[in-house]
């Protein structure tokens, strides 16, 4: 899947009388965006429990194929939340930006895809999972449990800059 590019615009105009930045200069681009994801050592992901009470967790993240992907066992929390709402916040600091990416989680079910996941995790995290027979396994723990790997599918996102007076909203389309 390829990636796209998002509109990006900033989160203020000088009408919302904000003590944010209204210079179009201080936009930010996409690109750096995806590199404070990447390089996250974690992230908070959000969901909605199916009563609507909203649920937050730290994650292991990864870039692959264009997108974030986050894992968890199936039968945790957010693999249930997921299954029922797949509509998801991710967060994340870095140096530069703080990010907040809205999007929709959809469970990986394809080998190839599962193998490309399993070693962006293995590269970033010195995590090594299995993928055999269509799910993914980790091998090292008793009972070999199985987990599930989400790619979130960005709709919008909102970086903030370290200066606390910037802030950029992207848009996908």
């Amino acid at each position: 899947m390829t990636e796209t590019t998002p509109v990006a615009e900033l989160l203020f105009g000088e009408a919302d009388a904000t003590p944010f930045d209204t210079d179009e200069a201080t936009i930010k681009p996409w690109d750096e965006a995806r590199a404070c994801l990447e390089s996250a050592p974690k992230a908070w992901l959000s969901t909605a429990r199916p009563d609507g009470r909203a649920h937050a967790v730290p994650v292991l993240l990864v870039w692959a194929g264009g997108a974030p992907w986050i894992t968890t066992r199936p039968g945790s929390r957010k693999a249930r939340n997921l299954a029922v709402n797949p509509h998801c916040v991710i967060t994340v600091t870095g140096e530069n930006l703080d990010l907040v990416v809205e999007g929709r989680a959809t469970r990986a079910l394809g080998g190839g895809e599962l193998r490309r996941v399993a070693d962006a995790f293995r590269a970033k995290y010195r995590w090594e999972l299995s993928v055999r027979d269509g799910s993914v396994h980790e091998d090292h723990l008793p009972g070999s449990p199985e987990y599930g790997f989400y790619r979130v599918t960005p709709t919008r996102a909102f970086g903030y800059g370290a200066d606390g007076m910037t802030a950029t909203r992207w848009r996908f389309e």
